[in-house]
């Protein structure tokens, strides 16, 4: 890989524009917009205050900034960039922002959940959704035609949602649900019949599907009396719905009968019979420099897998404290590859290991051992880019795993990353800091 200078950033606030040409991010007050290949400065836009969170508009021809202590939003343009638009919600406050899929609507959440109010940048009309249960950004989703917004709600004690036309922001369906007290929402993607997932908060384990006009088509719930969902997340061709849960297990879902096809285990013991690849620390020496005569020799340290050939391996265990709430144990993070042959998960209280499931062959088809793991797949192939907070980048696909070490003279331990839309880099993230590294033609043939 070849990696590019690197650059100072605040809160982790970097995204790439949708169509991948540009890479946005901010420093403090500062948002700053780079070309995604050659890293040129496009534009540079001061705020009015520190930026919280940016968001591109799904044609990339927006980018908002939302500022939530000041309670401000400020919309730049990427054509024209001596056009703004600022959103104030005043006395309100404001919690979150996000755009609407037609990428000329704003959403901003008050205070207390008190309304979600929809700005237009085109007719500067405003329209107020009353009482959601959570800000814009929970709660709340559009479907994959971007036609429908669903909104969850809460009233006399129960659940229920409502669904909303984009095009004229009113209500076309209300209807309650079968959860008890829902946490979130998401539609199903890239299919033709709309369907809506709903589940529980973690007391409870309850996954419920509806089609947008009420109708309840599933009801899943695996075991009652202890913590329940914890992540759900549908398969990119919507025919599978995995869920996550604190029992430490992953449950498929099949969209036609909507009966489990399979329940995946996270066990502290695993067979080598797996592909089990192991992160391992290496240290070469470096020649002697008049700066550190005493040194005795320098080392640079550097990582490589290790293939656990035989025997069975063992995965270190974090103990939850049951005193504390939400405790470091179940499925915290499942993703799916973009065909979605393969989903990788790590169970919060292992968190050395990433675990990657075969969905053809309902099996695991290896396991990654790391000191610590954050990972992502490329947007259209299954290749998995895992950061471990070290100075390298780790890729698996069904080939085989690689590792990719940043130069040491960048001192850069990679907390987390995200790939560009069109597959040709990524962006890794330091705590202030962040790199972009562009594939060549090895990590493209793994």
């Amino acid at each position: 890989m070849e990696f590019s200078d690197v650059f100072k950033q605040s809160g982790s606030c970097c995204s790439y524009s949708p169509d991948g040409l540009y890479l946005a991010f901010c420093v403090d007050h500062r948002l700053v917009i780079r070309d995604a290949e050659t890293m040129a400065v496009v534009q540079l836009h001061n705020c009015l205050d520190k930026i919280s969170l940016i968001e591109w508009s799904s044609d990339s021809m927006y980018i908002l900034c939302a500022m939530l202590k000041r309670g401000l939003v400020q919309v730049w343009s990427l054509e024209q960039p001596e056009w703004t638009c600022k959103i104030d919600e005043g006395s309100a406050g404001l919690t979150s922002a996000r755009w609407s899929p037609d990428g000329r609507h704003v959403l901003t959440s008050a205070d207390f959940q008190l309304r979600i109010t929809v700005w237009s940048l085109i007719s500067q009309q405003v329209n107020y959704l009353q009482f959601p249960k959570f800000p814009c950004r929970q709660g709340c989703a559009f479907s994959s035609d971007g036609k429908y917004m669903a909104v969850l709600e809460r009233s006399d004690g129960k659940d229920r949602v409502s669904v909303f036309a984009c095009k004229t922001w009113e209500m076309v369906k209300r209807f309650h649900v079968g959860t008890t007290d829902a946490i979130d929402l998401t539609w199903a993607p890239g299919t033709s019949e709309r369907l809506l997932c709903i589940w529980d908060d973690v007391v409870y384990h309850r996954v419920c599907v509806y089609q947008p006009d009420g109708r309840e088509l599933a009801n899943y719930s695996a075991y009652e009396h202890a913590l329940g969902v914890k992540t759900v997340t549908w398969s990119p061709s919507s025919q599978l719905l995995a869920v996550g849960s604190y029992d430490q297990s992953v449950c498929l879902l099949n969209s036609l009968t909507w009966g489990v096809i399979s329940s995946f285990a996270h066990r502290e013991e695993v067979r080598s019979r797996k592909v089990v690849y192991k992160e391992i620390e290496t240290k070469e020496p470096i020649d002697k420099i008049e700066v550190f005569p005493n040194t005795g020799g320098l080392h640079t340290t550097s990582s490589k897998y290790k293939v656990v050939e035989s025997g069975s391996v063992h995965i270190d265990s974090v103990k939850a404290d049951p005193e504390k709430p939400f405790p470091r144990i179940g499925v915290g993070i499942l993703a799916f590859s973009a065909d979605s042959r393969y989903f990788a998960t790590r169970n919060d209280n292992m968190p050395n290991a990433v675990w990657v499931w075969d969905v053809a062959k309902l099996q695991q088809a290896a396991l990654v051992l790391h000191m610590s793991g954050v990972l992502s797949w490329h947007p259209s192939r299954p290749l998995l880019a895992i950061a471990t907070g070290s100075g390298c980048v780790y890729f698996w696909s069904p080939n085989g795993a690689l590792c990719a070490q940043i130069p040491s003279d960048r001192q850069f331990a990679v907390n987390g990353l995200v790939w560009s839309p069109l597959g040709g880099s990524i962006v890794l993230f330091d705590k202030s800091r962040f790199c972009v590294a562009f594939t060549t033609s090895g990590l493209q043939a793994l």
